[in-house]
C-alpha cells in the first residue's frame, strides 16, 4: 500500500503516464492536488506501488464503482505506470495480485475494470495475461 510519502512518486508516474500513453501534459498543481486528495480520503481510493531496492518503480491507483446489478463494489484500476526499466519482470501481475487479495479481504468485490488505449497493444496483452477480458462496452465522456 502505498503512503502519503509516496505522492510525489504518484505524481511524476501520472505525468510520464499521460505523456506516453496520450501525449498529454498535466498540470502539476491540479495533479498533485488530486493524488493527495486519494491519500486524505479513502472513499476515493487508494495507491498501490512496486519496490525495487528501495525505489519506487510501478503504482496503481484503485477507486470504487457500486453496480446495483450485482449489489456488490467493481474496483477500477487507474493510473498504471511502471518505469521502463521494471517493464516485463512481472511487476503488474504482482500488484494486480495484491489488489486482488486486498479486494477479497475487503468482500463484497464483484470484479475489477480498467480502460486502457486502444492502440497500446502491450499494455492489452499484459491485461489479457492477468486474466482480464475486453468488454462489450465502449466508453464516453464530457469534460467539464
Amino acid at each position: 500500500m502505498a503512503r502519503p510519502e509516496d505522492a510525489r512518486a504518484m505524481v511524476d508516474f501520472n505525468q510520464k503516464m499521460a505523456l506516453e500513453t496520450e501525449g498529454k501534459q498535466l498540470e502539476t498543481e491540479t495533479l498533485s492536488a488530486g493524488v493527495n486528495a486519494v491519500f486524505g480520503d479513502p472513499k476515493k481510493g487508494f495507491y498501490v506501488v512496486g519496490e525495487s531496492e528501495g525505489s519506487i518503480v510501478g503504482g496503481l491507483m484503485v477507486t470504487y464503482e457500486w453496480s446495483d446489478w450485482r449489489n456488490g463494489w467493481f474496483w477500477w484500476i487507474q493510473s498504471v505506470y511502471i518505469v521502463p526499466e521494471a517493464r516485463g519482470t512481472g511487476l503488474y501481475t504482482r500488484l494486480y495480485d495484491f489488489v486482488k487479495q486486498k479486494a477479497a479481504e475487503h468482500g463484497g468485490v464483484c470484479g475489477f475494470r480498467l480502460y486502457v488505449e486502444k492502440e497500446n497493444e502491450h499494455a492489452q496483452r499484459v491485461y489479457e495475461k492477468v486474466g482480464m477480458e475486453k468488454t462489450y462496452y465502449l466508453m464516453y465522456e464530457e469534460e467539464m
